[in-house]
């Protein structure tokens, strides 16, 4: 008998120190929204199909500043830009010579870079603490306004620190981005969130 009670303590034990844990993972994002005006980052992102069996890996670098300020910058296996300038996202893809840009106010919306780079957080998304996984405390975020292109999106931590971002789109694909190396805070020249395309550049503006 006291070895079952002596095991229930413990068990509601580990209970209590879960719900801590994502009761922190709670506080470390909005903290991060709150006091993280600015920002930089290495990535890797990992693609993959629904079905789990296809991936594709890709590395490169996230810049922001809110807010709506941003730059992801993929540098391997293939370059691509894109670039969150305020009014406009851009996407430019050096390989095809090939500018796209649309409103922000169109393609922003509850995104990846509106959860990590914009100001208004829980206007934009419901959020409910995960249980710890893979070493990391989970927050998910779900759209208010779902528009068939996300999902669900999930922000990991480690501590305060930002580590892991995974996306669900509309379609199953999941894709998850593992940060290294986060510097907050840190002074970020403004020509890292302007984008003029390259001469000779197709353009395409939506």
């Amino acid at each position: 008998m006291k070895h079952r009670i002596k095991s229930a303590v413990f068990v509601l034990g580990l209970l209590g120190l879960a719900a801590l844990a994502q009761a922190d993972a709670l506080v470390a994002l909005k903290d991060f929204v709150r006091d993280v005006k600015s920002g930089r980052t290495d990535f890797t992102q990992t693609v993959s199909s629904p079905d789990g069996l296809r991936k594709k890996i890709s590395f490169g670098t996230f810049e922001f500043q809110r807010p709506n300020q941003f730059r992801f910058a993929y540098t391997k296996p293939f370059e691509q830009l894109i670039v969150g300038d305020g009014q406009k996202v851009w996407i430019y893809d050096p390989d095809l010579k090939q500018a796209s840009s649309r409103r922000m106010s169109q393609v922003l919306g509850a995104t990846p870079a509106a959860l990590l780079a914009g100001a208004s957080l829980e206007r934009d998304f419901t959020l409910k603490p995960l249980a710890p996984e893979g070493g990391l405390e989970w927050v998910l975020a779900t759209p208010r306004q779902a528009d068939g292109s996300v999902q669900s999106l999930k922000v990991g931590f480690k501590g305060a620190s930002l580590a892991a971002l995974e996306v669900v789109d509309g379609f199953g694909q999941r894709s998850r981005l593992d940060f290294a190396g986060f510097v907050s805070n840190q002074a970020i020249a403004a020509e890292r969130f302007r984008f003029v395309p390259p001469a000779g550049a197709d353009l395409i503006e939506q």
